[in-house]
């Protein structure tokens, strides 16, 4: 039901208690409890919604990444080497990179940097000592002389030229530092090439002629006139383009893998060493299982990828007689995405349809409308269902019209309403009977699911799903071992009409709804939004002020579980903190109206100081919905 096996890539499954559980990418009888994990963190006073980090799956997708192409390089006789650089922008967090490295060192695998900020905190990370530090976007004199700083710090950092000014600083540069001490080090430059070719999928237009970065043909050959020109044409090291993230399609992938490696033959033949080929990042997750080109998944696997790139590259390095670059890749969705899951409690239920009414209270005083409602309720049939859905569709619009007319009262409009909504369920129960059900039926399955109030933000954990429509996995983490009883689609708890989620990964089509287990009292209901391990942390806005969420680092071991560490989410005082609102002059405010209201007698000093120690209380409170009705 839902596509676990499709999209979990190996790492998640459900064990007999029919809960969800995460395998060990080493060893796949090794498995954590998502629901016992949930219930530890709950005895530490750490609620939902919380952020679930398995950094053994990132070590996973690592190893299956070096493994692939290993294996191409391999079977195809590529003379060159393949490293990976993990670009930052996908997801900054301390602990992914930290475990990046830890384990992508063993394969000198490096990082990319996109910004000052990011080249700030990466030229302080230990990288192995033949790993590269790549540097893309757009560069100002600052970023570019902090670049050269990281060289002379013994950093292999690659200057990507995206413009042409960049160019002239780092000549000014190079030129300055070899006047003052010929033996610092100094960084590589690169230059990333605008491809005709374009990729798939959402990010289609990162690719092309109208591509943001990339240097023309022209713009190339100046660059390379310009540090010819300067005797610093060694420096140039590495050739890059990038066409997009989550590609789709693998045919897209190979066109612009020739591309680029006929640009980069066509330089090595100009007697100009460049030793990389940086093929970038897009290589896509398939969220929703179904293996294809829509944009939501993927129709190739990491060693289709692998052999492609190292095929179509040795081919065209082949055929123009050059060597065989150093391949450099940037595929950092692929790396983080399945590491990480959110956690949230199904706080309640939004009542969309009314409940069922007594059937004795339908009398001869209702109206002609309320009773022909109630006649359709007590004869419908699965031969009659269609006709009778259109028959309560036109009484319902008769019954508005005439409480606009003041023609029924409010009781008979809600009679009328009630009696609307029984139509409806039971045309839906005997239209889904039928081996095909009519578009109309669906949009009422629609309109008719129940709506689950989820403890969470869309905008601060799944951003791209709001802003991009990208579906993400969602699972109950408990009870997959009973059949959902309820259709229903996801709302958040901020005050947006967008904070909804009602497309689900299907593996044939996209869900409008979602198959969830009715809620019982006092008993919490879970749910994982699952793969959100890529670019969701770092995209999260503040919509509602609602806070970055409680952390956890789990490590699966022999006996199940263990968390590592946790990181407390956001209070109030931490939220309001980023729209510049600072808590202790909001105390000093709120206590100054309370004051006044003590002076004025409209409070005792007892209530005022209440208040006062309640507001202040307030400030490391957690900016979601508290536990409710056992949750």
């Amino acid at each position: 039901m839902y596509g676990i096996d499709n999209w979990g890539a190996g790492y998640f499954g459900v064990n007999r208690k029919g809960n969800l559980v995460v395998r060990s990418p080493e060893n796949e009888n090794l498995t954590a409890d998502v629901r016992e994990v949930i219930e530890d963190l709950r005895k530490r006073g750490i609620n939902t919604p919380v952020l679930l980090r398995f950094p053994q799956l990132l070590v996973g997708q690592i190893r299956k990444l070096q493994t692939a192409f290993k294996r191409s390089i391999k079977e195809y006789g590529y003379e060159g080497d393949h490293l990976c650089v993990y670009p930052m922008k996908v997801n900054q967090n301390r602990a992914v990179i930290e475990e990046y490295l830890r384990e992508g060192s063993r394969y000198n695998f490096g990082l990319e940097a996109g910004s000052k900020a990011e080249l700030y905190a990466a030229l302080a990370l230990e990288q192995a000592k033949d790993s590269l530090l790549v540097l893309n976007g757009f560069k100002d004199r600052d970023f570019v002389e902090l670049a050269f700083a990281g060289a002379a710090a013994g950093k292999n950092v690659v200057i990507v030229i995206e413009k042409m000014s960049e160019l002239g600083h780092a000549i000014s540069f190079a030129e300055k530092i070899s006047t003052e001490n010929p033996k610092t080090k100094l960084p590589m430059l690169g230059v990333r090439v605008k491809l005709y070719s374009k990729g798939s999928g959402k990010w289609e237009k990162s690719g092309g002629e109208a591509a943001k970065f990339g240097l023309t043909t022209t713009e190339i050959l100046e660059v390379i006139r310009q540090l010819q020109d300067a005797g610093r044409i060694d420096m140039l090291q590495l050739l890059h383009f990038h066409i997009g993230s989550q590609l789709t399609d693998i045919k897209r992938i190979k066109n612009a893998m020739k591309e680029a490696a006929r640009t980069y033959s066509k330089i090595r033949q100009m007697e100009i060493d460049i030793k990389y080929l940086d093929v970038g990042g897009g290589m896509a997750v398939d969220y929703d299982g179904s293996r294809t080109s829509f944009e939501s998944s993927a129709n190739y696997n990491a060693q289709e990828f692998a052999n492609d790139v190292i095929y179509v590259i040795k081919t065209v390095c082949d055929d123009e007689n050059v060597p065989h670059p150093t391949i450099i890749q940037e595929s950092g969705r692929y790396l983080s995405a399945y590491h990480a899951m959110l956690i949230t409690n199904v706080h309640e239920e939004i009542e969309t349809v009314v409940e069922d009414i007594d059937p004795l209270s339908i009398d001869e005083d209702d109206p002609q409308v309320v009773k022909e409602l109630y006649d359709l309720r007590e004869t419908i049939t699965a031969k009659n269902h269609r006709e009778y859905y259109h028959d309560a569709l036109e009484h319902r619009e008769e019954l508005f019209t005439m409480f606009n007319l003041g023609l029924i009262s409010l009781e008979d409009k809600g009679k009328g309403e009630v009696l609307f909504w029984d139509v409806c369920e039971k045309a839906d129960q005997y239209a889904q009977q039928k081996k095909y059900v009519s578009e109309e039926f669906d949009d009422l399955r629609r309109l008719m699911c129940a709506k689950y109030l989820a403890n969470f933000s869309v905008f601060r954990s799944m951003p791209d799903n709001w802003a991009l429509e990208q579906l993400f996995p969602i699972i109950p983490i408990h009870k997959l071992n009973k059949k959902p009883s309820e259709y229903a689609t996801l709302c958040d708890i901020t005050c947006d009409s967008d904070g909804i989620v009602d497309k689900f990964v299907d593996l044939h089509d996209i869900k409008p709804v979602l198959e969830l287990h009715a809620l019982t009292p006092n008993e919490p209901y879970y749910l994982a939004m699952m793969l959100v391990g890529a670019y969701q942390e770092v995209m999260g806005n503040n919509h509602n002020l609602f806070g970055v969420p409680h952390e956890a680092h789990i490590y699966i071991g022999e006996d199940g579980h263990i968390i590592k560490k946790v990181i407390a989410g956001d209070t109030l005082a931490e939220a309001v903190s980023t729209v510049r609102f600072d808590a202790v002059q909001l105390h000093d405010q709120f206590r100054r109206t309370v004051m006044k209201k003590i002076k004025d007698g409209s409070l005792s000093s007892s209530e005022g100081n209440d208040l006062i120690e309640f507001y202040e209380k307030q400030a490391d409170g957690y900016t979601y919905l508290s536990p409710n009705n056992g949750q």
